[in-house]
């Protein structure tokens, strides 16, 4: 019979208003969108002595902007160095500021069901680039930048979707750190000067 699931679905006591915290929250929301920042200046951006390498982030979710769906930082690759090495399931676009290199990008062959499972691919893939250039990372590829020039660094603007880690598919892997990368070192721009002074 259609209600003879009556039993289960009528008990419980328990009690949330949370289609109200739902009103309320979009009702607050331009209030709290007029206090978040719609100009990023470069003195609050901050730097990231991260694993993957030398960071000044542009937009991030705790930087409170009005971005509500990208990610971007600036990476800078010093002379004839290298990023990390990394992997995740959002795609990602990088546009080449300055400099020249290559990348070096694995296919994962990738099973999702109850768990998730992916396997790197034996084929290593090249793709140079220069400034002006966008270089593409398609959805969980292994890859790593390299400067290729040993005299002059690399900048590459990173761009990501946040969404992947609201559906909980925030699938981030570092495979290999940069060479740069030092735990606890506090970046400022004339560390990294220091760090990419051309030769």
């Amino acid at each position: 019979m259609a209600w003879g699931e009556s039993k289960a679905w009528m008990t419980g006591s328990e009690n949330q208003q949370l289609y109200q915290d739902l009103l309320d929250d979009a009702a607050a929301a331009p209030a709290r969108n007029a206090k978040r920042k719609k100009v990023v200046h470069p003195q609050e951006m901050p730097w990231d002595m991260a694993r993957q390498g030398l960071l000044k982030h542009l937009l991030n979710e705790q930087m409170n902007t009005r971005m509500e769906s990208v990610d971007a930082y600036m990476q800078i690759i010093p002379p004839g160095s290298r990023s990390g090495k990394h992997r995740h399931l959002a795609e990602e676009c990088l546009y080449v500021v300055e400099g020249r290199g290559y990348d070096l990008h694995q296919d994962c062959d990738v099973e999702i069901t109850d768990t998730y499972h992916w396997k790197v691919q034996d084929e290593v893939k090249r793709y140079e680039w220069e400034a002006g250039d966008v270089i593409y990372i398609p959805p969980n590829t292994v890859h790593q930048h390299f400067n290729a020039d040993p005299a002059r660094p690399a900048r590459l603007i990173s761009a990501i979707n946040r969404i992947y880690e609201k559906f909980g598919l925030n699938d981030l892997e570092q495979i290999e750190d940069a060479p740069e990368y030092q735990p606890g070192v506090t970046l400022s721009a004339e560390i990294v000067a220091r760090l990419i002074k051309q030769k």
